[in-house]
């Protein structure tokens, strides 16, 4: 006998008749909704999460409010053309005034202290392939943002800053951070307002085409129907779309407890931003280390890795943190979606079929911004 665990009841009321269900409840998926209730607040919109919070990556990410370091730039020029950099880079500072917008700093927790590159003396040519880049990037961010010289040298300040062993230091006036739990909290707390369905613990693990709907298995149990559904899942969407070319980064990250007497404020990247540390309050969050065993971190498990790990503490006592007492308080994984390149997917995969994944580690930055964009397509379909 085939049993479900919903009741007649909760099938009527939360699974029926849904205009559009969006799979996965982080910074794409909410804003998505948002958006579309907003230019159709007839439409019935539920948000399905398989985790008790976001299990992705949007509450456990390092909360950098940032659109890329000249390094991972001087990259992405190296992987796309022209064109195609310059639109990314927009997106992604478009994204952050779309999701500043939408939730205003006070809830993001939003702080511009701005942000740094920091290079050691064996980075000597990649902080020459940098400055290379310099006066492009200068130009096209201020006419993206009307800003003039957002990147400049800033050597001098090595030694304030306290660090060891770096020989320059590369500054972003408009880089900032937020808190990610305020900004996730918020966003689910506005998606409730307009009056989206948001719910947890519904892990989706299929969709097939039913007529002219598809019918979702919902928790190993529960077939249910969708006029239209939206794969927001990011690195986890091959798993339901598995000709996307997306596939899992794991970002493991540790926090300290409180340093007296910290002696910088802001974001920080180190080697083409595969790691990352900034502030919290008079905390040190330190991530990334992917790079180091790439093969290892191309994985959905959680979790982190002595290997990862210890080369974030070796780093904290040599360059960052030297001569200074700190103890780790906490660590933790999220999980990256990645591809060939950069670039979000943002599709019809076909009619009434939509997916807007692959944040490239930028779903800070650019989440809102696809939400808009996913929102405006579907939409256009009503």
């Amino acid at each position: 006998m085939k049993f479900s665990n919903l009741s007649y009841w909760e099938k009527q009321t939360w699974f029926s008749d849904n205009d559009v269900t969006i799979i996965g409840s982080g910074i794409v998926g909410l804003s998505t909704a948002i958006f579309l209730k907003r230019k159709l607040k007839h439409l019935k919109i539920t948000v399905l999460e398989k985790g008790n919070l976001p299990d992705g990556g949007s509450t456990k990410n390092a909360g950098f409010a940032c659109f890329g370091s000249l390094s991972e730039l001087h990259y992405d020029l190296n992987n796309l053309d022209e064109t195609a950099v310059f639109e990314l880079i927009q997106k992604r500072y478009k994204g952050l005034l779309t999701l500043r917008e939408l939730l205003g700093d006070k809830n993001l927790g939003y702080e511009s202290f701005g942000g740094y590159e920091l290079f050691t003396p064996k980075q000597e040519q990649l902080f020459n392939h940098s400055l290379s880049i310099v006066d492009k990037m200068n130009s096209w961010l201020e006419a993206i943002s009307g800003e003039k010289n957002v990147y400049t040298t800033c050597d001098r300040k090595i030694r304030e800053l306290g660090f060891s062993g770096v020989s320059h230091l590369i500054y972003n006036s408009a880089e900032g951070q937020i808190n990610t739990g305020k900004m996730m909290q918020s966003l689910i707390d506005l998606a409730r307002q307009e009056k989206i369905e948001v719910l947890f613990n519904c892990e989706v693990s299929s969709i097939q085409e039913k007529g002219n709907a598809f019918e979702l298995l919902l928790n190993n149990s529960e077939r249910i129907n969708s006029k239209n559904v939206a794969v927001t899942t990011n690195a986890f969407a091959s798993q339901l779309l598995p000709n996307l070319q997306v596939f899992p980064g794991r970002a493991q990250v540790l926090i300290t407890k409180e340093i007296a007497d910290l002696k910088f404020r802001g974001c920080f990247h180190l080697e083409e931003g595969y790691y990352y540390f900034r502030n919290v309050g008079n905390r040190v969050l330190f991530g990334g280390g992917r790079n180091i065993d790439k093969e290892a971190e191309t994985t959905f498990d959680k979790g982190v890795s002595t290997k990862i790990q210890a080369s974030l503490e070796e780093l904290l006592n040599t360059v960052i943190l030297p001569n200074t007492s700190w103890e780790v308080d906490r660590r933790w994984s999220g999980t990256l979606g990645l591809g060939p390149n950069r670039e979000p997917i943002v599709s019809e995969i076909q009619p009434g079929l939509y997916a807007g994944v692959r944040m490239g580690g930028m779903g800070v930055a650019i989440g809102s911004g696809i939400g808009l964009q996913l929102s405006e397509m579907i939409s256009s379909n009503f």
